[in-house]
């Protein structure tokens, strides 16, 4: 069957659009990155080892309601399609392409990242085990991408691990009404959600005891280092998780032990960090069903099904847009 890859994200986009973010973010005040560059080969690596560890619960949660739903979710989708964002190792996305293939529907698997090399990784590993299914991957940002992404039939659209907290409220806001009209007739959305739980809960889960998630966030440096010729130091910059109640959020943020100057060569730029300043490196928003579902209903979606744990800790939510029959 077709195993091909399409690349709408070349190296020297990725590079430039990490120099833009770069320029901006690190010049701002507060200081930011998106955490989409976290995620180079090394990168990806970690979080995959972060999806392992004792303190990480959405991962395995979001399996184990999987595994019980699938079956449900791919017979209420109607898809011949499953095209995922974010895609990574599609460790449990192995759980919809078994419901999907038994409910007799699928034909294709896309997986969108923007590393290449997980991509490629993935997809080897899948066009062994699947030799029936055509593969098609993409290397891509969906942020920037979603409308040329493939539609070789009726697309079940998956953004799993609660991605969608990475965006702020606006960020989500055009998010959704950016995959809203890249749907065709009869599509659906699959959304992995982190649900609002205990604070301690939550912090633990980006700041696990073995240090994994620290050295995550530290390679966001490592990349500034290798793509744009920066010279941080990253023994000089600490992981810190901080759940911001108001934002009902946890951030990810990297703090200077000491003042400190950085220069990017590539950008002619020079930064300079004051002593226990921080740099926000990613956001992780958590989720109420009330709001969670008048997002989606203000973004034009409809028909929405959910599915949570006995905890509600977490939850799968499947969504069709008000336009789509």
């Amino acid at each position: 069957m077709t195993h091909r890859i399409t690349t709408l994200l070349t190296a020297e986009h990725l590079r430039r659009s990490l120099a833009e973010d770069a320029r901006t973010g690190l010049s701002s005040s507060p200081k930011w990155l998106p955490p989409k560059y976290f995620y180079d080969r090394r990168g990806s690596e970690l979080f995959e080892e972060i999806t392992r560890l004792p303190e990480y619960y959405p991962t395995r949660t979001e399996r184990a309601l999987l595994t019980e739903h699938a079956r449900e979710i791919a017979e209420a989708s109607g898809a011949e399609v499953l095209l995922e964002l974010g895609s990574g190792s599609s460790e449990k996305t192995r759980l919809l392409l078994d419901a999907l293939t038994q409910a007799g529907q699928l034909t294709t698997y896309v997986p969108v990242d923007v590393s290449a090399s997980a991509l490629t990784q993935a997809m080897d590993a899948l066009a062994e085990e699947r030799p029936g299914l055509a593969l098609h991957g993409v290397v891509a940002d969906f942020d920037q991408h979603l409308a040329q992404l493939p539609s070789p039939g009726r697309r079940l659209i998956a953004l799993l691990g609660s991605t969608l907290g990475n965006y702020d409220r606006p960020g989500r806001e055009r998010f959704l009404q950016s995959v809203a009209a890249a749907m065709q007739p009869g599509e659906g959305l699959l959304l992995g959600l982190d649900l609002v739980k205990d604070p301690g809960q939550l912090v633990a889960a980006y700041d696990d005891a073995a240090g994994v998630t620290a050295e995550f966030n530290l390679n966001a440096l490592h990349v500034l280092n290798q793509s744009l010729g920066a010279d941080f130091d990253t023994d000089g910059f600490r992981h810190l998780a901080l759940w911001n109640a108001d934002e009902e959020r946890i951030e990810m943020r990297l703090v200077a032990q000491d003042s400190t100057r950085v220069e990017l060569r590539e950008l002619d730029l020079v930064i300079k960090f004051d002593e226990g300043e921080e740099l926000l490196t990613e956001l992780s928003c958590k989720f109420r069903r009330t709001s969670a579902a008048r997002e989606l209903t203000d973004a034009g979606f409809r028909n929405l099904r959910w599915w949570t744990d006995p905890e509600e800790a977490y939850a799968l939510v499947l969504a069709k847009h008000s336009r789509n029959p």
